[in-house]
């Protein structure tokens, strides 16, 4: 008896420890941005470690901006612009394409679930050229919806969005149907409204994944005028040289709005992968 109540008033404790070192392994890439933003060239290449600069150097986040050769402030309006765009649009496609893989009974529905499934198993290294050939073909390069189009379909939401559906009671829909809704109008009007936590879920890792994409970016928006704040990030790192205090500067300016949507969207991120219909 004796040892199971110190079991019992040691495991808040072991609890506690453990979720503060959680926190802090998460807090430390943090911390090591900001620490780095602010020292100067030869304060990060210095072999002794300073936990935080004696001289905070501010001017590396003015000179971001002030770089006629960045285009910073352009190329996050970019993102922003490609990120705003695409996580509502993918989001809405991927439930309305969802419910009615889940609701709509039309001939070679399963074909099409199978379709969507086989997408998610194809790595996107073997569609990289074609789609940069369709996308160039339609005159895509250099412009943003050149990066917009390829990510507006989103197979994994797709599943999602069906497993969902799956579980929504049809005895509400079958109350809409008797005021006369079809299909259009059982999604729009109850099934839509009723899936708020993953929208909101999804969009928010859409944001997110829209906002950390590189590689798509680079090739097609070639032009300055095109760039996200990913290429422009990616000019610190030159064979010449490597502007570390810059880097690191361009890093927290970027990294800020995915911690705020992050903050905010937590909570539904939770709720939506609950409700998806996935089981651990």
């Amino acid at each position: 008896m004796k040892n199971r109540s110190l079991a019992g008033a040691l495991r808040p404790g072991l609890r506690g420890l453990l979720v503060g070192l959680l926190m802090l392994a998460f807090a430390a890439p943090f911390y090591l941005m900001l620490r780095n933003a602010l020292m100067d060239a030869r304060g990060l290449t210095s072999p002794q470690w300073t936990w935080w600069p004696g001289t905070m150097h501010w001017e590396n986040f003015t000179a971001l901006f002030s770089d006629p050769s960045l285009h910073l402030g352009q190329a996050l309006g970019n993102s922003l612009l490609i990120a705003g765009i695409t996580a509502p649009l993918s989001t809405l496609l991927a439930s309305a394409a969802g419910y009615a893989l889940a609701r709509i009974p039309v001939p070679g529905r399963g074909l099409l679930l199978a379709l969507v499934v086989g997408t998610l198993m194809i790595p996107g290294s073997a569609t990289f050229v074609p789609t940069f050939v369709v996308v160039g073909s339609m005159g895509g390069v250099n412009t943003l919806w050149g990066i917009i189009a390829p990510g507006l379909f989103n197979p994994f939401a797709v599943l999602l969005f069906r497993n969902f559906y799956l579980q929504f009671p049809a005895e509400i829909e079958e109350a809409g149907r008797l005021d006369g809704l079809g299909w259009l109008g059982l999604y729009r009007r109850i099934a839509l409204p009723s899936s708020g936590a993953m929208l909101a879920s999804l969009g928010a890792l859409a944001f997110i994944d829209s906002w950390n994409s590189f590689l798509w970016p680079l090739v097609i928006g070639q032009d300055p005028s095109t760039w996200t704040a990913q290429i422009a990030l990616s000019t610190f790192l030159t064979s010449q040289t490597i502007n570390l205090p810059g880097l690191f500067a361009g890093a927290v300016v970027t990294v800020a709005p995915l911690v705020a949507m992050f903050l905010i969207a937590q909570r539904y991120i939770v709720e939506g992968v609950a409700t998806s219909g996935l089981k651990g």
